[in-house]
């Protein structure tokens, strides 16, 4: 029987995962690689040379009252996740310990002090340790300000590593709006945190479906928001012709690199319209003539493939059906229904206009499944997968050693 002490709360029984690699598997034979013996870990796992040209991703907690920890250690246990980088945990050690011992695997759970001390296997997870006890003491499914803090602790410590050029990106798990308040930081989300600490870059939420059979075209689909977390009537007063410019251009840019070697031509994007039927000629509203069409002729002047306004209800479909790369939406709920009842737990949620890479999963913290072994974790991998497609499987980043 498991010891339970360390778990507040009450015994459940965990989904089982498929697939999950042991951590008592033989390990691979020893291949010579660019002349270059690999070396062995300790738990036998072959660490090829070819190995560290994967990036470094960090894979930040969230919020230790949501699924954040949980989604972090079932995708640890993945073959396809360290089959496309090399994950660093970023959080309390304590929280991601707990976690396993909530899905029943075998996890060592070693705190490191530098973000390349130490390979990953399925099996050992090298922790930055970022926040204090506090964050061990947040209950499951509950608002608390510890919560926020702790997540903000690991968002902060990632982020800062990306910028010394020390991991090639981060993926974050999700965190609580309102538990973020609580801690006494006046962001709305990541996203509005991650422009902060990157010096207030002109940024972009961007939901992300990577390519797939009926859904979007060779790169994929893309849904970048012009507004983002705030009311429906702050959103149409925030909405500006310069605004919707830098989506268009960000969601040109992004979607240029997830379709390196598919596209054939510049991204084909199409700008949504706010008001029904697209105002109707003005009867609507004249948001469409007074701001969106002056955005969408200065792109084209610039060389962009893009169209619109279009009503948002035919343009979405029009989009999924392979017209269109990329979708700016004007506000939230119109870019992230549609795109979420395309694939709920496949779209990435990706920060555009960073000088680091980071995504992160489509989804919240999901208090009502936390800490219950309920967990869906598929969008975690899907977000380190295209993280470490945007880190462009790079080489050693000066200064990194393995050991």
């Amino acid at each position: 029987m498991r010891d339970t002490a360390a778990l507040p709360w009450k015994e459940v029984k965990p989904r089982i995962i498929k697939d999950r690699r042991q951590a008592d598997k033989p390990a691979s034979p020893c291949r010579m690689v660019d002349g270059q013996r690999c070396a062995l870990c300790p738990n036998g796992w072959a660490v090829t040379m070819k190995a560290m040209t994967r990036p470094l991703l960090a894979l930040t907690q969230g919020d230790p009252a949501g699924v954040g920890p949980e989604i972090v250690v079932a995708s640890w246990q993945d073959d396809a996740l360290h089959d496309v980088c090399r994950p660093l945990a970023v959080g309390h050690p304590e929280v991601f310990r707990r976690a396993a011992q909530l899905w029943q695997v075998p996890l060592e759970v070693v705190e490191v002090d530098q973000p390349d001390q130490l390979a990953a296997t399925p099996g050992r997870m090298p922790c930055l340790a970022t926040g204090g006890p506090d964050a061990t003491q947040v209950p499951p499914g509950q608002i608390d300000p510890r919560g926020g803090q702790a997540a903000v602790d690991a968002v902060v410590a990632a982020t800062r590593l990306a910028q010394a050029g020390r991991i090639h990106g981060l993926v974050t798990g999700p965190l609580n709006k309102a538990a973020l308040q609580a801690a006494g930081h006046d962001y709305p989300g990541h996203t509005e945190l991650l422009a902060h600490l990157c010096g207030g870059p002109q940024v972009a939420m961007m939901l992300y479906l990577s390519p797939q059979p009926g859904i979007g075209g060779p790169a994929g689909l893309g849904v970048v928001h012009a507004t983002l977390h705030m009311s429906l009537a702050k959103a149409l007063q925030a909405l500006t012709t310069d605004r919707i410019v830098t989506c268009i251009e960000l969601a040109a840019d992004a979607l240029m690199r997830l379709g390196a070697g598919r596209l054939t031509a510049v991204p084909r994007i199409g700008v949504c319209a706010v008001n029904p039927h697209a105002g109707e000629a003005g009867l609507f509203g004249s948001e469409e003539q007074e701001l969106i069409e002056p955005a969408v002729r200065q792109c084209r002047g610039q060389g962009h493939e893009v169209s619109g306004p279009f009503p948002a209800d035919t343009l979405l479909a029009r989009a999924r059906d392979g017209e269109f790369d990329s979708v700016v939406a004007m506000y939230h709920d119109q870019g992230h229904i549609a795109l979420k009842l395309l694939g709920m737990h496949q779209a990435v949620n990706m920060t555009l206009g960073l000088p680091v890479v980071r995504t992160s999963v489509a989804h919240g913290t999901a208090f009502d499944l936390a800490w219950k072994g309920r967990a869906e974790t598929s969008g975690m991998i899907a977000a380190v997968r295209v993280a470490a497609q945007l880190a462009g499987m790079p080489t050693v980043l000066p200064g990194m050693r393995h050991s």
